[in-house]
């Protein structure tokens, strides 16, 4: 039979060449759970065997496109919601275990969201085995005739194993079965362990049919939790103090000689059945740390890692007893992880030890993320990059597996409701990632060169010796002593033919003569080792006295101390039964509590809805009442400026009407200063004129009169002729210069055809020194109300002169004057007999001489501060 590689635990084989190397990729598997409820939104559908698809729930928003986007995902093999625990191991767990059995390391390990079935996955139900007792079943069932003796193989601390001989065995059966304590009365409250009878049927068992038998096997196990980033046996038997209880030690890793990691000090129990080994690893599963939140109620809140350390050595020559020769010691692993699954904190509700827990969880499962990266990384773009295993102890742990140390497998559990669609997403697309890893194949060698079939050829001996015992009346199921005396006997030289028939035959006799003595010799060896075995069985028999003796006198004593145990077992029954009283009347009591605290709550939370209600009405009225002000403020600004205006017309047109009424009594008071002095002239030229006539009587002018009449116009230094047509000159606001336009608040729009416009000015509502100071000339647009209601504008122009104190002096020149009249108010006029025309607008332009005055009447000076 093909033997398989060099016994380490694990194996690391010699250095490899990568053109030779053939890899595998991770194995990745995919199941999905059932959903809780029938009603229940569903988020994932499974195509094929091999493909599932993601749908987004309805209440998810749409990506950037408007759309939902449907994605599928490949796996090595999909199991759906009615596939079966039995199923699955025979597509995923098996082939590890045959790999197991031919000297193979593995890793398998469960991944996935908080309750999405990964702990029911690896362990199961009662009458649903999961992936490991399963496992551990088909293991003994493979090599369970072939097992050594306990103790024959002995951990040594230092990830190895060493040989001891049967003597070393024995005693050492004996110390541990002398330092076994007394077993502690089970509580009546702890949970009841569950049988492996009751996890696996019998007709479900399967076995590897491919082992070596001529091997010897033992099974070593051990149970780790990974919790904050902490390793702690679950295995070890700590010494409990219920005063002051200690908190459990944790371990280290640590590499061994051939460069494999293993945590240091950790308890390695051999086990000889699977119900032995289920029994340990339920053991440490009632330590392991669960916890209750929001998303799940029996949650891992750490990564649980189970190993099964499969130790096989050859036999030796004769089939017999184990070679003694540890380089021979081949040792196998496989680790069985279910790691604690990812959650998001505002979903988990998780606070305090549960937050701290959940973000060593994630940045565990966020560091496997980032190696896998990183080799797929360096396999697939030929980078060197370092895998940061060391950032976590879960990949610091297995990081020989995925330098190529065994087969890696991983099982994706999916949960496929609504709720979890993000998370599972982000599980998919790690699981997509990590099938693109590739693990190299390790190189085995070849053990020894001893002949295959000496086990059996052992025990073909063995049982036709029996057999020929059993023909001879002698027993049948002797020890090997015996065995051993009754194969000398039977294997005496016969005796040769003793008939003479030559007289000078000289080679019978002493050929007779010889077997003859080899025969007493045999006998006489026979009688020694018999007398030699009589002895040492009388030692022996006086030592069993001796002890026997010893014995008794140590049950004697030990009878003694266990009545006295009795006593005080009696004694803290008694106390046990009045504390279990105690402990009902308080849990009673505490049943009362918790109830008034439920009412409690339930008022609570019905003042705390009210209030909310409540606030919202508040915060609705007072957004209604912003609202309102807002509105009446905007009409009440609305409202003031549309009065401020009505005002601000009424008060101009009040000022334009007394403005009016301030010039007609001007105009009559010239006019009748007109008459007097009229009247003063021509009395005293009618009597200063020859002839001697009386003064005529002075007329009043009319306004009719003073219409027709040309008006003065200014002297000026060369008039014109009386025959020459009279031409209007042009308005001095026409020219080049720079003009400040006043043009006051107070003043109206009238909407003519007709408008002033300067050129190169500059238009204020109040002259500044700023202003003129930049210009050479001034006019002032001045309204006025006529007697007739009509509006009269003037336009006040003037130069702007420097002062000698540095600013700015007005010296008014000119007035134009712009008249607008209505053909169909009539009525307005005050003398209907004029025999004038309706003239639109006249333009009249009144030269006034020049002065040096600097009041306010004419010009007005501005003087810049000091």
């Amino acid at each position: 039979m093909h033997r398989y590689g060099k016994g380490r635990t694990p194996r690391r084989p010699g250095p490899r060449r990568v053109n030779n190397t053939e890899k595998d990729p991770v194995g990745v598997y995919c199941r999905i759970r059932p959903l809780g409820a029938e009603d229940e939104e569903c988020c994932v559908e499974m195509i094929s065997s091999s493909t599932i698809q993601l749908h987004a729930p309805d209440g998810l928003k749409a990506n950037r496109n408007g759309e939902y986007k449907e994605t599928q995902y490949s796996f090595k093999k999909v199991f759906g919601i009615n596939t079966s625990q039995k199923e699955l191991f025979e597509d995923v767990a098996k082939p590890l275990i045959e790999d197991l059995i031919h000297c193979e390391n593995g890793l398998l390990f469960t991944y996935g969201v908080t309750g999405s079935g990964k702990t029911f996955t690896m362990t199961g139900s009662p009458g649903e085995g999961g992936l490991l007792p399963r496992s551990l079943d088909m293991l003994f069932n493979s090599i369970g005739p072939y097992q050594a003796d306990r103790f024959v193989f002995k951990p040594n601390d230092k990830n190895g194993m060493e040989i001891q001989s049967p003597v070393d065995a024995v005693l050492e059966r004996q110390r541990k079965d002398s330092q076994q304590a007394v077993p502690r009365t089970p509580s009546s409250r702890q949970k009841a362990d569950p049988e492996f009878a009751d996890m696996i049927s019998s007709d479900e068992s399967c076995k590897s049919n491919n082992v070596d038998e001529d091997c010897c096997y033992s099974v070593f196990v051990s149970y780790i939790e990974i919790y904050n980033n902490y390793i702690y046996d679950l295995l070890e038997d700590a010494p409990f103090d219920p005063i002051k209880p200690k908190p459990p030690q944790s371990k280290i890793l640590r590499e061994d000689q051939n460069h494999n990691m293993y945590v240091a000090g950790c308890t390695e129990v051999e086990v000889k059945s699977t119900v032995e080994a289920f029994e340990v690893f339920w053991k440490g599963q009632k330590k392991r740390r669960i916890g209750n939140t929001q998303l799940n109620q029996e949650s891992s809140r750490s990564h649980s890692v189970f190993t099964l350390k499969l130790v096989q050595a050859p036999l030796d020559a004769d089939g017999d007893q184990i070679l003694q020769d540890k380089n021979q010691v081949n040792v196998t692993q496989l680790c069985l992880v279910d790691l604690a699954g990812s959650e998001r904190t505002n979903r988990s509700r998780a606070e305090g030890n549960r937050l701290r827990e959940a973000g060593n969880i994630n940045q565990s499962l966020m560091t496997l993320r980032t190696c896998m990266e990183v080799l797929r990384e360096n396999q697939m773009c030929g980078t060197n990059r370092m895998v940061p295993y060391r950032d976590s102890k879960v990949t610091h742990l297995f990081k020989n597996y995925f330098d190529g140390e065994g087969r890696v497998r991983m099982v994706v559990c999916v949960n496929p409701k609504a709720d979890d669609y993000e998370e599972t997403m982000l599980v998919m697309r790690f699981a997509e990632m990590t099938q693109e890893v590739e693990v190299a194949r390790p190189v085995d060698r070849p053990i020894c060169g001893l002949a295959p079939g000496r086990r059996y050829r052992n025990q073909a001996f063995r049982d036709e010796l029996a057999r020929r015992l059993e023909e001879r009346g002698g027993p049948s199921h002797a020890g090997d002593d015996l065995a051993l005396l009754n194969l000398l006997i039977e294997s005496l030289p016969p005796l040769p033919p003793s008939q003479l028939v030559d007289p000078a035959d000289d080679q019978t006799l002493p050929r007779l003569i010889d077997v003859l003595e080899r025969r007493v010799q045999i006998r006489q060896m026979i009688a020694e080792h018999f007398n030699k075995t009589a002895n040492r069985i009388t030692s022996m028999l006086q030592q069993f006295d001796t002890q026997l003796n010893s014995k008794e006198t140590f049950l004697q004593d030990q009878r003694s101390k266990l009545s006295e145990k009795e006593r005080v077992i009696s004694g803290q029954r008694t106390e046990i039964e009045r504390l279990e009283k105690k402990s009902k009347t308080l849990e009673y009591k505490m049943d009362i509590l918790q109830k008034t605290t439920d009412m409690y709550e339930q008022d609570k939370r019905s003042l705390q809805q009210e209030l909310e209600t409540r606030e919202q009405r508040l915060h609705k009225e007072l957004t209604e009442r912003r609202r309102m002000e807002q509105r009446m403020h905007g009409v009440v600004t609305d409202t003031q400026m549309k009065w401020e205006k009505e005002c601000e017309r009424r008060v101009n047109a009040k000022q334009l009407e007394l403005q009016n009424k301030l010039w007609v009594k001007d105009e009559k008071l010239k006019q009748l200063k007109a008459i007097v002095t009229e009247t003063g002239s021509s009395s005293s030229s009618s009597s200063s004129g020859a002839g001697g006539c009386p003064p005529e009587k002075p007329e009043r002018p009319s306004r009719s009169r003073d219409r027709n009449a040309p008006q003065q116009r200014s002297p000026s230094p060369s008039p014109a002729p009386a025959a020459l047509p009279v031409h209007h000159r042009r308005s001095h606001s026409a020219g080049g210069e720079k003009w400040v336009d006043h043009n006051p608040p107070s003043n109206l729009d009238l909407d003519t055809v007709m408008q002033p416009i300067i050129p190169n000015a500059i238009k204020v509502s109040t002259p500044s020194e700023k202003a003129l100071s930049k210009c050479h000339k001034y006019v002032l647009r001045h309204q006025e109300l006529t007697s007739d209601g009509e509006i009269e504008t003037k336009l006040i122009k003037g130069n702007v002169l420097k002062t000698r104190a540095g600013g700015q002096a007005v010296q008014f020149t000119d007035i134009e004057t712009l008249r607008q009249e209505c053909a169909t108010a009539s009525c307005r006029k005050r003398r209907s007999g004029s025999a004038e025309g309706t003239s639109n607008m006249q333009d009249i332009e009144n030269q006034v001489p020049q002065s040096s005055t600097t009041n306010y009447g004419y010009g007005y000076q501005k003087r810049r501060k000091p």
